[in-house]
């Protein structure tokens, strides 16, 4: 940063010439360094560097107020999530078992992890909180509203999700009754049948008052219009909706039907079977160009949603949030391969009470879940084939299992087993047993999910022509945001690449985001202060 540049009020000041702050905008010079590698019949392998240089631009000016819609908000997820907003924004504290309590946001990486800087003078490592290095929208300024097939207040939901401590509960119930969800669209034959008597709160209704799967063009622009209205009364420059609400069951990708854009608004006029209901909400916020993110494991974006988002140059992002089991999963496989350690069967199971569970009851609606969980070490898998290839075999063993046990509640029980292939005939098994508080774990990555969507619809690039530095126009990010893969469990990518489920690289690649925008380099540990002479 030169003399006369003038930065922002934040915790972290950078001393570099890659960064220019001007008019409540932060411009950066990068260069992404690279390689191209071939391999040859002869399997060498012959690498090229790269260098891209990049201009970043990002505007400083966050947003006083976001509004946030979910679908599923009397859900657990749903209201938990209120209720954490509510009890931080109003520093609402409680009594438990254990004593008195603060409000917190634990488990949220944007609010409560910290990254490192660089070293001191001794060359001891410097962290600093994730959220202090740039302008992040907070939590507290979450304006929250959403839509549920149950007409439950937020109160009577928070009661029947039975998450939070009771003294909590009273304390926030004359906020949290307050707040009603806007009716959703129920159609039956993508959830479970059990949550028939929950559906008391649904717009698809004919004349008699029965549910109908007819209109769902009309259902689109019902949605529409309450994004509109919601913007409109809370005087809202951004909104971002995301999908906490019941899994459903994978459609079918058909051609004619949901294979390009154009055929998928035609279905939903025509009323397609095949048009689910989270078809019609994403087709909603993107044509309202609001952001949507999937936090369930259906098949939601399919091709002609991905090309309906590409021309409109509305971001989203999938699928599934990555809580618990998978994230572990996610760091332990990836351990055992970088290891050299060969897993050669996991056995997953699962048992929880909620509502959620119950829904996954269902075969149809267990399977979009077990397609989700089941990805997650694809990739590993796919970068050794030391210990994965023709003759030895690629593939893992892999059984996930989730049953439903209403008196658990809230508090999922998970078991794994990894049992791997070590040297000379050897095994090693690893069996871990894990309680937690789902809603507990699922609510703090919906923050990170609206915090960091809403950062980088303020991030925009473009390439740096070396003839005319000044020449090119500035971009947005492809529509797919993966950089949001960290708390994803099947992390939707661009057509044409793969997804990266390794929990540590997810997390390198938003530091290193963070970092360029203020031009540090990427983070390294070669520790040369120590290591050298």
């Amino acid at each position: 940063m030169t003399e006369d540049n003038i930065a922002p009020i934040t915790s972290v000041k950078v001393v570099t010439d890659k960064c220019t702050y001007k008019d409540n905008e932060l411009l950066t010079k990068y260069s992404y360094e690279n390689a191209v590698v071939t391999k040859t019949a002869s399997g060498r392998f012959d690498v090229t560097p790269t260098v891209q240089d990049y201009v970043f631009k990002l505007d400083l000016k966050k947003p006083e107020k976001l509004g946030i819609m979910l679908i599923g908000l009397g859900g657990n997820n749903g209201s938990t999530l209120m209720a954490s907003v509510l009890a931080n924004k109003h520093n609402v504290e409680f009594q438990t078992k254990e004593g008195v309590k603060q409000p917190n946001y634990f488990g949220s990486m944007t609010q409560c992890s910290t990254l490192k800087l660089g070293v001191d003078a001794e060359g001891n490592d410097v962290y600093a909180p994730f959220n202090s290095l740039l302008p992040m929208v907070s939590p507290n300024d979450f304006v929250v509203s959403g839509w549920d097939i149950n007409n439950a207040d937020l109160y009577e939901a928070m009661q029947r999700s039975q998450v939070l401590e009771y003294d909590l509960q009273q304390r926030l119930k004359a906020k949290m009754s307050l707040v009603k969800p806007l009716p959703s669209i129920y159609y039956p034959d993508f959830i479970a049948a059990n949550q028939d008597e929950r559906a008391n709160n649904c717009i698809n209704l004919d004349e008699k008052g029965n549910v109908t799967t007819r209109g769902k063009w009309t259902h689109l622009q019902r949605i529409r219009r309450d994004i509109q209205n919601f913007k409109e009364e809370n005087a809202l420059d951004k909104v971002i909706v995301l999908w906490t609400a019941n899994t459903e069951r994978y459609v079918e990708v058909s051609p004619g039907v949901n294979d390009t854009m154009e055929n998928l608004l035609q279905s939903i006029k025509n009323d397609h079977e095949e048009i689910a209901p989270s078809t019609i909400f994403a087709a909603a916020s993107i044509l309202e160009g609001v952001p949507y993110i999937n936090g369930s494991p259906q098949n939601t974006f399919v091709p002609g949603l991905v090309q309906l988002a590409e021309h409109e140059g509305t971001f989203i992002a999938g699928d599934d949030l990555k809580s618990g089991q998978t994230k572990l999963k996610s760091v332990l496989a990836q351990f055992l391969v970088d290891a050299g350690i060969k897993p050669v069967s996991i056995a997953s199971y699962n048992h929880l009470g909620n509502n959620d569970g119950y829904n996954l009851s269902a075969p149809k609606q267990f399977r979009s879940k077990e397609i989700s969980k089941s990805s997650v070490i694809d990739d590993i898998i796919a970068s050794n084939d030391i210990l994965y290839n023709d003759k030895l075999g690629k593939k893992v063993d892999h059984c996930i299992v989730i049953k439903y046990m209403k008196p658990v509640g809230d508090s999922k029980v998970a078991m794994d087993e990894y049992y791997s292939e070590l040297m000379l005939g050897g095994h090693n098994r690893i069996s871990i047993h894990n309680v937690c508080e789902d809603s507990l774990l699922a609510t703090p990555l919906i923050i990170d999910l609206l915090v960091m969507t809403e950062f980088c619809t303020r991030v925009s690039y473009k390439k740096v022509d070396p003839v005319k530095e000044d020449a090119g126009k500035f971009e947005n990010f492809y529509p797919v945001l993966t950089f949001l893969s960290y708390w994803l469990k099947a992390p939707l990518t661009r057509p044409g690449f793969h997804p990266v489920n390794g929990l540590n690289k997810q997390r390198t690649a938003l530091e290193n985001f963070l970092r360029l925008l203020i031009g540090l380099p990427s983070q390294n540990e070669l520790r040369f202060e120590e290591r050298l002479l």
